[in-house]
């Protein structure tokens, strides 16, 4: 008998209704010459049916879409891509509803967000209708799910959620908990502004967001350990030795005779506190929130600001001044080379040669703020630690990408500074940042 015919291959569809395949083609202005990277050729009706939805690749998604977010303004950086590819593997995108909720929590920080997000994910997953909006909107909601997809809702607006009944001991109508007397009330517990603030990772939190981090930011203290200086000064109780001349002069008041002894103790001064950061181009989520850090400590610790990229900057007298606005903006026009590259070791060896050997580096505890992503050979950023090393008192080395889960120092750069560093912390968000300002203020030496 001849073989039966093959099934002709279904067309690509991209509906807007919930429960539509994601197996839309990537039309439109962006993300079609793309297409053929994130998604393999289509399944039959019969493999879809056995599949439940169109095979993925996780990796070229996440990046791609990544990439296209963060060119129309939606701040999503590495560590997100990251979350949304694992959170695709943890749940196939069977529809196009479930692919935009996975990309929306994975990627989605703030709700000034949503208008960009929406558009570039209607842009690369809709079809050649007009753009719809699909965070209110999903086509005919009567409309049924496909074979085999079960059906998914959205939840409820903020707005129409009846937070202030349950808060209030109200509930919604025909809710049993809310009639019987004496019965347990659910009561949302919602993080407040500030502690949501506390631990979000700077490079996921809104422009409103880091203006606010930024105020707190400024008023944090980082205060270095004292040392001994070689002035003294007179000490009623028992110093480090005896002032002769004044218990000379004492002793003329009772005869002669040296009834009390005056004693002298050394002077003791906050150590200096010299902070490098980096303003490369894969820093740059974080150094919006750095430079206030950096403001900060010259106005508050007269520490000495330097900025590196392709070279080195002094920053002390531009960030000297008390108008946080006017000092950032006197930064950006001092520094050339913000988003460049990274040269790491060049930019410690003009740092040693210029300023450190100088005195500025003497005793004083150094914070290099960076991700340790540099161009430089390794050897030569070993070489220009260990002269830091022998000048500087503690040296506490802040990399934000440490916070990110299965983060190891494997970089050419991080792993060769890291011997050399008595403190290594991420300082990603504010929580975080105390975490470095408990290690300048370490009194001693050594990993902490």
């Amino acid at each position: 008998m001849p073989d039966p015919p093959a099934e002709p291959r279904e067309p690509r569809a991209a509906s807007a209704r919930p429960g539509a395949t994601a197996t839309g083609d990537a039309r439109g202005s962006a993300g079609g010459a793309d297409a053929h990277l994130l998604f393999p050729t289509p399944l039959s009706a019969q493999e879809r049916r056995g599949t439940r939805g169109l095979v993925v690749r996780p990796g070229v998604l996440a990046v791609r879409f990544v990439e296209a977010l963060h060119r129309d303004g939606v701040a999503a950086g590495t560590e997100r891509a990251a979350r949304f590819a694992a959170a695709l593997r943890l749940v196939p995108p069977v529809t196009r509803d479930r692919l935009y909720w996975t990309a929306r929590t994975t990627l989605v920080a703030d709700a000034e967000q949503l208008p960009a997000f929406d558009a570039v994910f209607d842009r690369i997953f809709g079809d050649d209708a007009p753009p719809v909006d699909l965070a209110d909107s999903r086509g005919d909601p009567t409309a049924p799910p496909l074979p085999d997809v079960p059906h998914e809702t959205r939840p409820a607006p903020a707005d129409n959620r009846p937070e202030e009944r349950a808060l209030s001991g109200g509930g919604a109508p025909g809710s049993s908990s809310s009639d019987t007397p004496g019965s347990p009330r659910a009561v949302p517990a919602l993080a407040s502004a500030a502690e949501r603030l506390r631990s979000t990772a700077f490079a996921d939190l809104s422009a409103s967001e880091i203006d606010a981090v930024r105020e707190l930011v400024r008023r944090l203290v980082l205060a270095t350990p004292t040392r001994r200086t070689r002035r003294s000064r007179p000490s009623t109780k028992n110093g480090e030795r005896i002032d002769v001349r004044r218990t000379v002069r004492n002793a003329r008041k009772t005869g002669g005779d040296p009834v009390a002894l005056v004693h002298r103790r050394r002077r003791r001064r906050p150590r200096p506190l010299v902070l490098l950061c980096d303003v490369s181009g894969s820093m740059e989520p974080y150094t919006r929130v750095f430079l206030a850090l950096l403001h900060g400590s010259v106005t508050g610790a007269r520490a000495e600001a330097f900025v590196f990229s392709t070279r080195l900057t002094r920053l002390t007298r531009s960030l000297a001044r008390r108008d946080p606005d006017l000092a950032l903006r006197r930064a950006a026009e001092t520094a050339p080379d913000w988003a460049g590259g990274t040269l790491l070791a060049q930019s410690l060896q003009r740092f040693l040669d210029s300023h450190g050997r100088r005195g500025a580096a003497r005793g004083a505890v150094v914070v290099i703020l960076s991700d340790g992503w540099a161009q430089d050979d390794p050897a030569d950023v070993a070489a220009q630690m260990a002269r830091l090393r022998r000048l500087a008192h503690r040296i506490v080395w802040v990399n934000p990408r440490k916070a990110a889960a299965g983060f190891a120092p494997k970089v050419g750069g991080m792993a060769a500074a890291l011997p050399f560093c008595d403190a290594f912390v991420s300082g990603h968000s504010l929580a975080a940042l105390d975490e470095v300002a408990a290690a300048v203020s370490h009194p001693s030496r050594g990993l902490f």
